[in-house]
């Protein structure tokens, strides 16, 4: 009878130790879900478009150092502040902020692609983005696109393409070209005037294009292509030096 009371006193005491071992460790686990272990950060689009980096979000997040995120309680970090922080950043497209249930922030970010370089002589130069989004340069990374050049330059620059007509003319220019690889491949510059007409310069060839108004544009290409691949292997690649588009029906070579 005695060893039996031992027995059930000795299972008491080892089931009292596994209790105050799973408080210990819920209370641990309740402690650690208050505040911040770590911080993990997904990138995406940044294949061959290296603007911005995990660091970059970090110091973003973190407003250069400023506003500790790591380490601190949940009760002190307002994630949408945080997330409205990393947005500011216009290479940034789309950037979401939010905790797991083991204690970590976590960061989906989705950069911008740049797809043309705007140049300007009396003007810092800048990025055109494939949403139409006007991006500043980088010394970090430097990306090989088209360049748009010309007197309209000025004007384009002061809000994203896809807010004015004449911005979305142009925006779907470079789309155009950027979505065809022989154009892609084939097109180094567009140059642009007050009036919205348009020059093209061709990565080998000698002759410029003049293209006109960003409208047509089927049409027009279609044009170039049978200028390319029919005249241009019978007369000579270097015979030519202007190509007029702007009349319909008609390629006009001299």
């Amino acid at each position: 009878m005695l060893k039996k009371l031992r027995l059930k006193k000795g299972a008491k005491v080892v089931i009292a130790a596994l209790v105050l071992v799973s408080v210990i460790g819920f209370t641990e686990n309740k402690q650690g879900g208050d505040r911040c272990m770590d911080i993990v950060i997904r990138i995406s689009n940044q294949y061959d478009n290296y603007f911005i980096d995990e660091q970059d979000v970090l110091s973003l997040m973190t407003g250069s150092g400023a506003h500790a995120v790591k380490g601190v309680s949940f009760n002190e970090l307002n994630l949408k502040e945080i997330e409205e922080r990393v947005k500011s950043e216009k290479f940034i497209r789309e950037a979401e902020i939010y905790k797991d249930l083991k204690g970590n922030v976590l960061v989906n970010v989705d950069l911008r692609r740049p797809f043309a370089r705007v140049i300007q002589n009396a003007a810092p130069d800048a990025y055109i983005a494939t949403d139409g989004a006007v991006l500043p340069v980088s010394e970090k990374f430097s990306s090989r696109v088209v360049l748009i050049t010309g007197s309209y330059m000025k004007e384009l620059v002061k809000n994203d393409l896809n807010q004015t007509e004449e911005g979305r003319k142009i925006l779907s220019m470079i789309r155009f070209i950027n979505g065809n690889k022989f154009w892609k491949a084939q097109i180094a510059q567009i140059d642009i005037d007050k009036k919205l007409n348009m020059t093209l310069y061709p990565q080998v060839t000698k002759q410029y294009i003049e293209f006109g108004q960003p409208e047509e544009l089927e049409e027009k290409f279609r044009k170039l292509e049978i200028f390319y691949k029919r005249i241009l292997p019978q007369k000579g690649w270097n015979t030519y030096d202007r190509v007029n588009l702007m009349y319909e029906g008609q390629i006009i070579a001299e």
